[in-house]
Formats: C-alpha cells, structure tokens, sequence
C-alpha cells in the first residue's frame, strides 16, 4: 500500500514526501511501478472508534494531508461489498477515506529502481554477505564480506529484519524486535473490489490487485522470529477476519501465502540517522510501513551520506529520540498494526 494518512506532523512530513515522490516514480525511474491511486478507508465500527477518527481526519487535514471522515452510507458506495448486514460482528460505523492512498507494484519498484541505478553507475553486488564491520579509528571505514572488502568514507545500512544483527557486529544494540509478517493472494476472480478497505477491529487489510487476486494481510505474528514462513494461528485470525468482512470470499481458495522479517521499534517509527559507530548510518525500524515510505527513506539517507548531516524531516527520527523521550508514538496515534 502506498499512503500518507498518519497522526504526529513528523510522520505527516516523511511519508508526505514518500507520497508525492511514488506519484512520480514511473516517470523519474524511467519503469512502470503500477501505482494505482484508488483510494483507502480505514473503518470504524464503534462510536468511539468514528471520535478518534475525526481526531485523526482533522490531524491529517490539519497538516495539509488529504483525508475525510467517511458516513456508513460513504463506507457502502466505496465498499458495497463489505458485510452490512444487521447482525454482523463488525458493523461499520463509518471510516477514514484517503483518496490519493492507492497500491503499487512490489516488485516493479524493486525492478524500477535497480534498473535506475545501474544506469546511474551503482553497483548491485547480490549474494554478498555482510560478515563484519572495517573499524578503524573508532570510526566504520568499510565492510567485510563473503566476496571481499568494501572501502568506504561513509556506509548506509538499510537491511530490514536483520538491522539488530548487522548493529551487534558493529557493536551497538538497537531497540529493535524482529518479527514474521504474513500475507496471502487468493485465485484471481473479475474485478469486485476498487479499493483498499482497513479494518483495525479485524486487523486485516484486504484489496484486489490488477491480475484480480484478492491481496490479504493482517498484523504481525507476535512471537520475535526469523522465520520466514509464519504461523498458522496468525493466519487463521486473519481468514476469519476476511470472511467477517467479506462473506461473499468464503468460496475463494488461497493461491500463496508468505512471510517476511519485519524490524519493529517501540514508537513504531523508523529510525534515519548515524549509529553510535560513526561514518555507518542506520535506516532501519520501519516495521509493516516501509514499502510505502521507499522513495523518501532512500532520499534521506542519501542526504545523510552525502552530506553527514540531517535536514528537518529526518531530525526527528534520529536514534537519539529513545534517550531524550521525544517518541513519535505512530502505534497509538494513528493505530497501525506494529
């Protein structure tokens, strides 16, 4: 998914800037990424669930994000689909709509920009196994690896699931918790749902992709693993969830299912910035939200190594925010799944 609908303005300002720059990517990587803005609702289905979401609507607005406070007769026209029956376990009390939100491609990014930078001269070494940290002068001056040693004036660590273990060979700890995060895709079927439709009650995200498979996914398997297969009660949660909101899925059969390495921290938001080994620069803790954030995390760790200094929109996503308590607390503002 790509989206910006997030609470605190320091959020609003990085995934902003992801937001404007993936509605230009296809042009500016020269490679088609399939964005498709259709749009995204968050649901709610308690009063009390509709007041923190005008809280939330006003927030985004606020901070000049585009965003609306959806009516249950809104929810219906964007989702008719959606279980409206009486006695339904989650009814929907109305949600939270953004209409520039949308999909892209994930592999179609990855393409894009790989093909981008070769163009550009970045060699793209696959294969290569990161087995220890060059330190000289209490300072990083490169990488060893499983096909030689890698020199240079400033390194960019940016590996997902695996920051804490690349961080202890470095010497540093990272308040960082790995976890499996699972989703599926269904058999394809003609198109039936024209957007993205969130339901925090459930935990389940679902949409429909361009080749008509149903895109399921849900919150993280709880239990800190590497394992890249995740778990069976997770998924079940998850089924069960879809079919509350989607009786009419119950005939559909799952075409795959997978898993990733997640890395999660306390605030639920990145960290961007130098580690406590100097010359090495950390972009990591990005939890379930880093594919939409992709073309801003990239450029601003760009700007890190280029110029070893911050701007303001990485500066408050500095490391240095667990020691001073200046948390941006995403889990609790704009309540997503890590």
């Amino acid at each position: 998914m790509v989206r910006s609908n997030y609470y605190y303005p320091q959020s609003v300002e990085l995934y902003g800037l992801a937001h404007r720059l993936y509605e230009g990517l296809s042009k500016d990587l020269n490679y088609n990424v399939m964005l498709s803005q259709r749009g995204m609702v968050n649901l709610c289905h308690s009063t009390a669930e509709m007041e923190v979401g005008a809280r939330t609507v006003n927030a985004m607005q606020i901070s000049g994000i585009d965003a609306e406070l959806f009516s249950p007769e809104d929810v219906r026209r964007v989702a008719p689909i959606y279980n409206f029956s009486a006695g339904a376990r989650f009814p929907v009390f109305g949600g939270i709509w953004q209409g520039r939100a949308g999909t892209a491609r994930h592999d179609a990014v990855a393409w894009g920009y790989a093909r981008a930078a070769n163009r550009l001269g970045v060699d793209i070494i696959q294969n290569c196994e990161i087995t220890d940290f060059i330190i000289e002068g209490g300072r990083c001056r490169g990488v060893q690896t499983t096909r030689g040693t890698i020199r240079a004036e400033r390194i960019g660590m940016a590996v997902a699931g695996h920051s804490s273990v690349l961080a202890e060979k470095a010497g540093f700890r990272l308040p960082i918790n790995s976890y499996a995060l699972q989703a599926c895709v269904s058999e394809p079927v003609k198109p039936i749902l024209d957007t993205v439709v969130l339901s925090p009650g459930t935990g389940v995200y679902v949409s429909q992709s361009d080749k008509g498979e149903i895109v399921i996914g849900g919150g993280l398997d709880r239990i800190p693993s590497y394992a890249q297969r995740g778990n069976l009660p997770t998924l079940e949660t998850v089924i069960a969830g879809v079919l509350e909101m989607f009786p009419i899925f119950g005939q559909l059969k799952l075409m795959r299912q997978w898993a990733g390495i997640v890395d999660v921290v306390p605030d639920s938001s990145p960290i961007i910035g130098e580690s406590p080994l100097p010359n090495l620069f950390l972009n990591c803790g990005w939890g379930t939200g880093g594919f939409k954030a992709i073309p801003a995390g990239g450029t601003l760790l760009a700007n890190l190594l280029a110029s070893g200094k911050h701007n303001d929109i990485s500066r408050p996503f500095d490391l240095d925010r667990f020691a001073s308590g200046r948390l941006i607390d995403e889990a609790a503002g704009s309540g997503i799944a890590h």
